[in-house]
């Protein structure tokens, strides 16, 4: 199971930091990965982590602003989010993904966590 957490309500221009932590898994054995969706958009991908967190991969729209990390031995992931944007508004969901490549499709991820709402004002 995931949990993330850490969403809320901000001024553009501000930060964030969200965490995702796993429950009954152990994070180091997957890629992880964050996605957002937008009210009345498609999901969309926004960061991705190898195991050992040497290897990331970002969507163009949030490269130099977001940073994704772990701490294996806190089985957590984060996601550094800063100069937020309105259209950074989205409900953040961390997911787990067996395997080894980094992936940017929805669908090539096996665990979901629950979202958590994030909002920024202009």
């Amino acid at each position: 199971q995931l949990q993330a957490s850490g969403g809320g309500l901000v001024q553009a221009g501000g930060s964030l930091r969200l965490s995702c932590v796993a429950s009954g898994r152990t994070l180091s054995s997957y890629v992880m990965g964050w996605f957002r969706q937008a009210p009345g958009k498609e999901g969309e991908f926004v960061a991705a982590i190898r195991q050992s967190g040497s290897t990331t991969d970002y969507a163009d729209s949030v490269k130099g602003r977001f940073t994704i990390s772990r701490d294996n031995a806190k089985n957590t992931l984060y996601l550094q989010m800063n100069s937020l944007k309105p259209e950074d508004t989205a409900v953040y969901y961390c997911a787990a993904r067996s395997g080894y490549e980094l992936f940017r499709e929805l669908f090539g991820y096996d665990y979901w966590g629950q979202g958590t709402q994030v909002t920024v004002s202009s």
